[in-house]
């Protein structure tokens, strides 16, 4: 099975290499099966570009999890550390102020990962409308070119039947 792109570009080149009607260089002959069977696998295809999408916003999440498991890690670590050297005042005082630095760190690490991650999703499914949008306005634009073929078609055959 094809993906998008391609059936698009297997449609103009049902359009590149479709006759001109006779008396006219804009209206083209095409193989209407030809193009239905195009527009057909560009609908199977569209769930399967969705399907990637939410598979990339699901490694998002995942991500996302990982990185808040590994600063609770690096809190509890911290902590544990802090309460191994309690042994007097300055030292229960250093290991208090380095555990709330290494708190602040994986917070504001956490936070980064969060919104690089939503950034790169909300850019993916931008760029995956755009690309849905574009193939949409295609595909209408070459339904329009048949139905004019038909109206043209049939209105010459109208004019030559009187």
């Amino acid at each position: 099975m094809n993906n998008i792109d391609e059936i698009l570009e297997q449609m103009e080149e049902l359009l590149d290499k479709s006759n001109p009607m006779p008396f006219s260089q804009s209206k083209m002959i095409i193989d209407s099966e030809r193009l239905r069977e195009l527009i057909d696998d560009i609908r199977l295809n569209i769930p399967q570009e969705i399907k990637r999408a939410k598979l990339i916003d699901f490694d998002c999440d995942r991500i996302i999890k990982e990185a808040e498991q590994k600063a609770e890690q690096i809190v509890q670590q911290a902590e544990e550390r802090a309460k191994a050297l309690v042994s007097g005042d300055t030292i229960v005082k250093e290991a208090k102020q380095r555990a709330a630095e290494i708190l602040a760190q994986a917070q504001a690490r956490s936070q980064e990962i969060r919104n690089a991650t939503s950034s790169y999703v909300d850019n993916m499914l931008h760029d995956a409308e755009m690309y849905f949008t574009k193939g949409l306005q295609d595909v209408k634009k070459t339904a329009q070119a048949i139905s004019q073929v038909k109206s043209k078609s049939s209105s010459d055959s109208n004019q030559n039947a009187q």
